[in-house]
């Protein structure tokens, strides 16, 4: 689709903070990293929006499958329009109503959410992915269609309209996200220090096949980075610049109650975060938050 441009070596990076906001004494960077997981990035934004209610926004975003949308969100807006925009992709991708009302009880709970998984699978998702048409099984062999069951497109024109790519690409603070390369297995960070982002790259980072296609980048093609490593946190560890830096990693330990819950349910149960035991970590290299 869009061939990958590469920044001079000699170009400057970080030019501005992501703005003046708190950090531990000696802490040089804060790093938020999003793994994938589906209906566990809404629980992300919720984490975000502790994080920039307590007044600490990161310096670096780092994201894989959709924690490259909300990371793509996060850095592709400013710090006063973040929270808006994260609301409004999940209330896009949510608002299809499934049934007018849901009587009290589990019976009925897994009733509603069988029902919503069913028309997921035949209509898809709003501002997400289409069904394929026509579908793989009636496709030839090699033809696009017949690579997955869904197209994506929806979800590029999403990101074109709540991400702002040129302030990604002003670097203003650190973006990365990761992907599969098809060809040869190997897990590729797309940085924003190194290459111009652009809506290919978080889609490729999300493109969880069989369901969604691969996207091609330049001459390769890709595959959701969780095929591989669902937690994009290597990358950041991998750095040679000696900076002292705060990781909050947000990962769901009660996934019966978060993960396969409602967007509604997930963020606000998120707004009471490990804040409080950030403010008194001291790091020394690399400390990490786990949310």
């Amino acid at each position: 689709m869009h061939d990958i441009r590469t920044r001079p070596i000699n170009q400057p990076t970080h030019q501005a903070r992501a703005g003046e906001s708190w950090r531990p004494e000696r802490c040089d960077r804060v790093a938020l990293v999003l793994q994938g997981g589906g209906a566990l990035g809404a629980y992300q934004a919720g984490v975000y929006q502790a994080m920039h209610e307590a007044g600490v926004e990161p310096d670096w975003v780092s994201g894989v499958s959709i924690g490259a949308i909300n990371s793509a969100i996060i850095a592709g807006n400013a710090p006063k329009h973040r929270l808006r925009q994260l609301r409004a992709f999940w209330d896009l991708i949510t608002e299809r109503k499934i049934w007018a009302f849901t009587p009290d009880g589990d019976v009925f709970r897994k009733a509603r959410n069988a029902h919503s998984c069913f028309v997921t699978s035949v209509a898809g998702q709003p501002g997400f992915f289409s069904p394929r048409f026509p579908n793989p099984w009636m496709s030839l062999t090699g033809a696009t269609t017949a690579t997955s069951y869904y197209d994506s497109l929806p979800l590029r024109e999403t990101l074109l309209e709540l991400v702002d790519f040129s302030l990604i690409n002003e670097q203003r603070i650190r973006f990365s996200v990761g992907a599969v390369n098809v060809l040869s297995g190997n897990f590729v960070y797309f940085d924003n220090a190194k290459e111009i982002i652009e809506p290919e790259h978080i889609m490729a980072s999300g493109a969880l096949p069989p369901a969604l296609p691969m996207i091609k980048i330049g001459t390769d093609h890709f595959w959701d980075g969780g095929i591989v490593s669902n937690t994009p946190l290597q990358h950041l560890l991998d750095q040679e610049d000696k900076l002292n830096t705060l990781v909050f990693r947000s990962i769901c330990s009660a996934p019966t109650a978060c993960c396969h819950a409602t967007f509604r349910t997930c963020w606000p149960a998120t707004r009471t975060l490990c804040i409080r035991r950030a403010r008194a970590t001291r790091p020394t290299s690399t400390a990490a938050c786990t949310i």
